[in-house]
């Protein structure tokens, strides 16, 4: 099986489940166990130092919790842009992964140039995603640092198929509801 860690998911038209209708999702995990990754353009209302206090001082106090995908949705997951890539947990794509489950004190992680936090994660059992992916649910593309950092979360989906050029821009212009067309 080919991995497609550290590449993103970009939802298909035709995908009509809530919880990844247009999202965009950065797998941080793939192998015959199954896949996991983040949605990346979802954002909560919650702030970080409201839901999760140890991890605000990383981030800043006026950042939010995105929701990273329905399962777990109590969990935290965290992503950050490493100076120093070794100290990250898993690394998933270029100087970007999770942070170690073991941080006791921030400053363990050296400098980080972002970070983001989410809430929950996008999972799949062995063999789910490939079937998705045959469905054509999904639209594999490469990811860029700034797409999981980005500051328009909202407008993702469509800037990641506007610069594919092609068919895929085109995608990227269809009404929510194309039915409403």
């Amino acid at each position: 099986m080919h991995s497609l860690r550290g590449q993103l998911l970009v939802a298909g038209p035709g995908l009509r489940d809530p919880n990844f209708r247009r999202t965009v999702v950065l797998l941080g995990e793939h192998g015959d166990e199954g896949a996991m990754g983040v949605v990346l353009n979802r954002v909560s209302t919650v702030s970080v130092d409201e839901a999760v206090p140890p991890v605000a001082e990383l981030v800043g106090p006026e950042a939010l919790v995105h929701i990273g995908g329905p399962v777990q949705p109590q969990a935290v997951v965290v992503l950050a842009d490493f100076v120093d890539p070794g100290r990250a947990g898993e690394l998933v794509l270029d100087t970007v992964g999770f942070l170690p489950g073991d941080v006791e004190d921030g400053t363990e992680l050296g400098e980080l140039r972002n970070v983001r936090v989410f809430a929950g994660y996008a999972g799949w059992g062995p063999g789910q995603l490939e079937e998705e992916l045959e469905e054509q649910s999904w639209v594999v593309l490469p990811a860029r640092v700034s797409d999981v950092f980005t500051d328009t979360p909202d407008a993702l989906w469509a800037t990641v198929l506007r610069r594919q050029g092609g068919v895929l821009a085109l995608l990227a212009l269809l009404p929510d509801d194309p039915r409403s067309n």
